[in-house]
């Protein structure tokens, strides 16, 4: 570690920040905005992130709870979380043109829990029961799906057939506790069957990575996102299993004073929900600060992107044709 005059060095964890599902997810609201018109109307916050909610609000986005508070005939988005049939049906019965946001890797839980149900399996849901994701992925089989989040849960369990058990998991968990959960169900149900690539996303696990590896080298680590940003969570989770104090950050007006006290290296980073310019401003904050060794530390490179689905490609459609 290279250290100023000062000795104060602000280590800047490269990947961080929007995944390619958050990126879709907001380019398709948008895109609809620019395309269609205001008012849009979103079904739950598009991705969890305070900053990008407020911003597409004052585009002409508007954010409803359920589908039932959408007018019928409008335009509906569903957020990245995705959502369960129940939903869909009540936007069918009212008519409403569905633009679907679902990350793609969301979807795969979804695919993957519908064949499990299907083959009759008992399904179990690692997750936090009341996360949007976990809501929308549990609708899929809620006659068969039961919903845990730690080891513990596991002796709790009780299935018709033992035989014929299958797990999925919510996209945003922390690897090592997932890993823990998974280890018990696999005591308990030696014959489970599980997903053929495991359901936590690449960029959740890319910045848990991110974190360990640096974290041992810093006194301090902040990760900027939202509360209810569940990615954002397992980063501080991750941090602190580490030994390093860790503490989740709206923005850099969020960062106490006593926090930075007698602190040498802080390494920053941020959730797949958090926009950088929200990063770029800690940056300013902590280098203002007297943390002006800044340092980007790049773990491993990131080059996902996901296609946008059908209505939002034929809405840019005769604006590319005509730009041509």
């Amino acid at each position: 570690m290279t250290f100023t005059e000062n000795g104060k060095a602000l280590l800047l964890l490269k990947p961080r920040g929007f995944c390619a599902g958050v990126v879709r997810a907001i380019d398709i609201v948008r895109i609809a905005l620019e395309a269609f018109g205001p008012p849009i109307y979103v079904r739950k916050e598009i991705v969890h992130n305070r900053y990008v909610v407020e911003e597409l609000q004052a585009k002409g986005a508007v954010f409803v709870d359920s589908v039932q508070e959408v007018p019928e005939g409008e335009r509906v988005i569903y957020s990245a979380h995705g959502v369960s049939p129940e939903v869909r049906e009540a936007s069918e019965r009212r008519r409403l043109r569905v633009i679907d946001a679902t990350c793609p890797l969301v979807t795969k839980v979804h695919v993957e829990a519908v064949r499990f149900a299907r083959d009759n399996y008992s399904i179990i849901l690692i997750g936090h029961r009341d996360h949007d994701e976990v809501i929308g992925t549990m609708g899929e089989a809620p006659a068969v799906t039961q919903v845990i989040s730690s080891p513990e849960e596991v002796e709790q369990l009780t299935v018709p057939d033992p035989e014929r058990v299958a797990y999925t998991t919510q996209t945003t968990l922390s690897l090592e506790e997932t890993k823990d959960v998974i280890a018990a169900l696999r005591r308990r149900f030696p014959s489970i069957h599980g997903p053929a690539a495991q359901d936590i996303c690449y960029a959740t696990e890319n910045r848990q990575v991110a974190v360990k590896q640096v974290a041992g080298g810093a006194d301090l680590l902040l990760v900027v996102g939202s509360e209810n940003s569940s990615n954002s969570n397992r980063l501080v989770e991750v941090a602190r299993k580490q030994g390093t104090p860790a503490y989740l950050i709206e923005n850099y007006r969020a960062i106490r004073g006593e926090w930075l006290e007698g602190i040498r290296t802080v390494a920053l980073t941020a959730g797949a929900s958090a926009p950088e310019c929200l990063v770029q401003e800690a940056v300013s904050f902590l280098t203002q600060s007297g943390f002006s060794d800044l340092q980007e530390v790049e773990v491993m490179p990131e080059n996902v992107r996901f296609g946008l689905p059908p209505e939002i490609v034929e809405a840019i459609s005769p604006a590319t044709t005509a730009a041509e």
